[in-house]
């Protein structure tokens, strides 16, 4: 089950811990799923429940709920908008500590409640010298009333494909964030990417920095370069620049979460300076049959 360009749906099936097979990430099934789909012309209507397929020792009870609406025309663009409710869950959220300095606090149950608008769309209705040519947008919008929740997210890509061409070379440009919690306010901006499709390819802010970063209090520029020297072989190189949203909020909470002294401030369990990482990665593809 995949919404859209899997920005908030798509991976329904976690790896790691007593499963393994981390960094293959093989699990992406949903453990209860429930979907209407209705169709007519270019229009389709999609009402889903789902239910991840979480590990025993990392299990947060999530279930959501939700409708998605898409347009598709017959050159390969799409438009589209989803609404989704977190029907139950007891994953926490974590809160800056005010001006940053100090643990932050952590909210029980936080996810539970959790609404998220969200659209997509994509465009290469291009003729002539342009036609390899295609655009792509996501935002999405997320909000929760118990716990005075806020948050944001988009993307943009820009590319081109050179069709003429026997090896069909392909660059393109993206810029994409995720809103941290300013350590400013009492409002929580931190953005919940949910069950996105951490792949390289698509949603991962970055290729190895995904392990430590998930899309939250994060924003890269990438650029993409790939040929494809026959029907089968391919190679794509990756670049990311990855900084952080806010300073002094955290960026991970779990794996990566770590703590610093700033001379005079006091600790801090943010970072402190935006830039967090270069990220390059070099990928080849085959085709078996």
């Amino acid at each position: 089950m995949k919404l859209g360009t899997g920005m908030l749906v798509e991976n329904g099936g976690s790896s790691g811990f007593e499963r393994g097979a981390l960094k293959l990430g093989p699990r992406k099934a949903w453990e209860r799923a429930a979907i209407a789909r209705f169709g007519f012309a270019a229009a389709t209507s999609t009402v889903f429940y789902l239910d991840p397929n979480e590990t025993k020792a990392n299990d947060s009870k999530n279930e959501l709920a939700g409708i998605d609406l898409r347009l598709d025309s017959k050159t390969g663009g799409y438009a589209g908008l989803t609404y989704l409710n977190v029907l139950n869950s007891e994953a926490p959220y974590p809160k800056a500590a005010p001006g940053g300095i100090g643990l932050p606090d952590v909210i029980p149950n936080a996810r539970e409640g959790l609404n998220a608008l969200s659209f997509y769309a994509r465009t290469n209705r291009f003729t002539g010298s342009l036609a390899g040519f295609f655009l792509t947008g996501d935002a999405a919008y997320e909000w929760n009333d118990e716990i005075d929740l806020r948050a944001w997210a988009a993307r943009a890509q820009v590319g081109y494909t050179f069709e003429q061409h026997a090896w069909r070379p392909m660059m393109m440009y993206a810029y994409q964030t995720f809103s941290g919690d300013d350590p400013d306010t009492e409002r929580l901006e931190r953005f919940d990417p949910l069950f996105f499709q951490g792949s390289p390819s698509s949603w991962a802010t970055g290729s190895k920095s995904s392990f430590t970063f998930i899309n939250s209090n994060v924003q890269a520029h990438q650029l993409t370069m790939s040929i494809n020297p026959t029907a089968q072989d391919k190679f794509t190189l990756r670049y990311a620049h990855i900084r952080a949203d806010e300073l002094l909020s955290p960026i991970q909470f779990g794996q990566a979460t770590r703590f610093d002294l700033m001379t005079g401030r006091g600790i801090v369990a943010g970072v402190t300076d935006p830039h967090l990482a270069d990220d390059v990665f070099l990928e080849y593809s085959r085709i078996i049959n």
